[in-house]
């Protein structure tokens, strides 16, 4: 009879569809908010053109980070760099943003010269393949 009126209960809930059965489960490791930033002098320029990203620290398995600041060229003209933030114990990535749209930033091109400059590009192209 308890089998019966398990199944029963259950044939219910998935035919009413059930809030229960809609319910999320979502588990998280929260790290705290980062270290203070590092301080240390800002190099001289490279050449014009290109802009200072102060440095930041940022997660990476459950750990912070540090990336140094350093100077680079802006993905397309006129784009601004929108530094990363903990807000609301939550941590923001930093971005590149303007009339072009938003662009993120990828730690994989940190060792290359040109970092950011033209990656929109091909981030451009990628999405229009993705809208076809």
């Amino acid at each position: 009879m308890r089998k019966f009126i398990g199944a029963a209960l259950l044939a219910t809930m998935l035919l009413t569809g059930s809030p229960a059965l809609k319910a999320q489960v979502s588990v998280g490791i929260g790290i705290g908010a980062p270290p203070p930033p590092r301080v240390y002098a800002r190099p001289v320029a490279p050449g014009p053109g290109y802009v200072w990203v102060d440095g930041y620290w940022y997660p990476v398995d459950g750990r912070y980070v540090w990336h140094r600041g350093y100077w680079t060229e802006p993905p397309y003209g006129g784009a601004v760099w929108v530094g990363p933030r903990w807000e609301g114990g939550r941590y923001y990535n930093g971005y590149w943003n303007g009339d072009r749209g938003r662009f993120e930033h990828d730690h994989r091109w940190d060792r290359e010269h040109e970092r950011d400059h033209d990656r929109w590009r091909n981030h451009d192209r990628e999405h229009e393949h993705e809208h076809r």
